[in-house]
C-alpha cells in the first residue's frame, strides 16, 4: 500500500466528505479520490408514501436547494397525473426557480468560495472564511449578503418560508402570488442587478492572479449536460437535454429528460456513498460529464437575456473548444446569477404570474412519472412508480453533484499531482485541493454545509500503516 495523505473533512461545502491522496515510494502523488462518507436513504423512505406528498416530503432533502426537489418532484407528480401545470404556476415555479439558482450561487460564491478568491489560497486559515471577508472586503461581503436575501426573500413569499417550503404539488402550486408581493420583489431589482455585475467586474480583475490554478485545478476534457429550450437557449425549468463534447461538437441533442435513464447509466465505488453516473453510449468511466453552471454555459447557445448574453459572449471566447477549467465554474456561476436576476425582472411584467388558477385538479392516470429541472449545481431527476392507490413503489433520484462525481474525482487528483509536495506538506497546499472540490459547490448530505473554520486532521502512514505525519487545525 502507498503512502496516504487524508485531508478529513473538505471545508467550506454542504456535507461532509474526506480526500484520500496517495504517495508513492519516491514522494510522487500517485492517484487521488473523494469520498464522500454520508449515507442518503430518501428514496428508500418515499416507499409506501402517496405521491402527492412527495413535493413536500423532498423538500426536506436539502436546506441550500430545496426548491429544485420541490420543482422537480412536483413535475414528476404533473406527470403521473398527466396533466400540465396551469399559466399563473408554471410563472410562479419559473420565478422560484431562478430565486433558488441566485440565493444559492450567492452562498456559494461569497461565502465558500470567496474567502479563496479575495484573500488568497495561502491565506491563514483563521481568517480564510466568511468573516475574514467581512473584515477585509466589507462591501463584497454586504452585496453578497443583500444578494442571497434577495433569492430567499423570493422563496418566502412564494412558498411560505425560506426553507422547506411545502408550495409547489402535483398540478401547479398552492398560493396565488398577490400585487403587493410582486411590487416588492421588482423593488430589489435595480440593487441586485449592479451587485451581480460588481462582482464579475471584480473576479475577471483577478483572474491574472490564478493562472495556474486555472490550468491545474481541474482542467481536462469530458462531456458537458444541461437543459436548453428547444432554440437551444439556457433553460432551467424545462426544456430538452444537450450533451456537447470538449471541442465544441454536439454528442445528443433534443433529448427527453423523462428518457434519461436510456442514455444515463449509474455505477458505484465502494468507498464512497454517492454514485458515479456516465454517459452510457461511452461507457463507465468513458462517459464521464459535468454539469452545473460551466456545463450549462457551455451547452447553451444563448443565454435569452441581453446582460448576460453579453457576458456568456466573452466567456465562451475564453477556450477554442468549451470552456474545461472547472476554475472557471466560479465565473459561470456569476453569469447566471445576472441571468437570473433579468428573468425575475421579465417576470414581473408577465400578467400570468398574477393569475388566480393556480392548480389542475385531477385524478391519477399514470403509474410513473419524472420531474426534471437544473438545480443550482445541475441537471436534477426524480423518478417515480406508483401502484394502483398512487403510493410510491420505488423512487430514484439523480442528484446533479453525483453526475460531477466522476469529474470532482478527476479534478482532486489533477489538483494533488500539480501541487502537493509531499516533503514540505503546507496548509495552502492542502487548501487548493479543497478548493479544487469547491468549484463544483457540491451539496453533500442535501441539509447542511460549512461555514469557516473546521478541523482538519491529515495523517501521512506507510504501507505498513504506521503514522509518519500528522497535521491538525481547529
Amino acid at each position: 500500500m502507498p503512502e496516504r495523505i487524508v485531508i478529513s473533512p473538505v471545508t467550506r461545502i454542504e456535507g461532509h466528505a474526506k480526500v484520500s491522496i496517495y504517495v508513492g515510494d519516491g514522494g510522487e502523488i500517485i492517484s487521488a479520490q473523494f469520498h464522500v462518507v454520508e449515507f442518503r436513504g430518501f428514496e428508500k423512505m418515499c416507499e409506501g408514501r402517496p405521491f402527492h406528498e412527495m413535493p413536500g416530503l423532498m423538500s426536506r432533502i436539502c436546506g441550500i436547494c430545496p426548491v429544485s426537489h420541490v420543482l422537480a418532484s412536483s413535475k414528476a407528480g404533473d406527470a403521473i397525473l398527466g396533466v400540465g401545470a396551469p399559466a399563473a404556476a408554471e410563472k410562479q415555479r419559473r420565478l422560484i426557480n431562478c430565486a433558488q439558482v441566485l440565493q444559492s450561487h450567492a452562498l456559494s460564491f461569497f461565502h465558500l468560495s470567496a474567502p479563496d478568491l479575495l484573500l488568497g489560497m495561502d491565506a491563514a486559515p483563521e481568517t480564510r472564511n466568511v468573516f475574514g471577508l467581512a473584515d477585509q472586503e466589507p462591501e463584497m461581503a454586504r452585496r453578497g449578503i443583500r444578494l442571497r436575501q434577495f433569492g430567499q426573500r423570493i422563496i418566502e413569499l412564494l412558498g411560505g418560508k425560506r426553507i422547506h417550503p411545502a408550495w409547489g404539488t402535483p398540478g401547479g402550486v398552492l398560493k396565488v402570488l398577490t400585487t403587493a408581493e410582486r411590487d416588492e420583489i421588482a423593488a430589489w431589482i435595480p440593487e441586485s442587478l449592479a451587485a451581480v455585475e460588481m462582482a464579475i467586474s471584480r473576479f475577471k480583475s483577478i483572474l491574472d492572479n490564478f493562472q495556474d490554478e486555472i490550468e491545474n485545478m481541474g482542467d481536462f476534457p469530458s462531456l458537458f449536460l444541461g437543459t436548453v429550450t428547444e432554440q437551444g437557449e439556457l433553460e432551467f425549468y424545462d426544456g430538452v437535454i444537450r450533451i456537447v463534447d470538449s471541442e465544441g461538437n454536439i454528442v445528443a441533442d433534443g433529448l427527453d429528460p423523462r428518457r434519461y435513464s436510456t442514455y444515463l447509466g449509474e455505477a458505484s465505488q465502494e468507498w464512497s456513498y454517492m454514485k458515479f453516473p456516465y454517459y452510457k453510449p461511452l461507457g463507465y468511466p468513458g462517459g464521464m460529464y459535468r454539469v452545473g453552471p460551466l456545463a450549462r454555459l457551455n451547452v447553451a447557445s444563448a443565454t435569452g437575456t441581453m446582460r448576460a448574453d453579453r457576458e456568456l459572449r466573452e466567456f465562451k471566447q475564453r477556450s477554442q473548444g468549451m470552456v474545461c477549467q472547472s476554475f472557471y465554474y466560479h465565473l459561470a456561476r456569476l453569469i447566471e446569477m445576472l441571468h437570473c436576476v433579468e428573468r425575475i425582472e421579465e417576470l414581473m411584467f408577465d400578467p400570468e404570474l398574477l393569475g388566480q388558477d393556480v392548480r389542475v385538479n385531477a385524478g391519477q392516470n399514470r403509474r410513473e412519472g419524472v420531474g426534471s429541472c437544473e438545480a443550482p449545481r445541475g441537471t436534477l431527476f426524480h423518478h417515480y412508480h406508483v401502484d394502483a392507490d398512487g403510493l410510491i413503489k420505488k423512487a430514484n433520484l439523480l442528484i446533479a453533484t453525483a453526475q460531477n462525481n466522476l469529474a470532482i474525482n478527476r479534478s482532486v487528483e489533477q489538483t494533488a499531482q500539480r501541487f502537493i509536495t509531499f516533503s514540505r506538506l503546507s496548509e495552502g497546499m492542502l487548501n487548493r485541493v479543497e478548493a479544487a472540490v469547491r468549484c463544483y459547490d457540491p451539496c453533500l448530505s442535501c441539509s447542511t454545509h460549512a461555514i469557516g473554520q473546521m478541523p482538519l486532521v491529515i495523517e501521512v502512514s506507510n504501507r505498513r500503516g504506521q503514522l509518519l505525519r500528522r497535521l491538525e487545525r481547529g
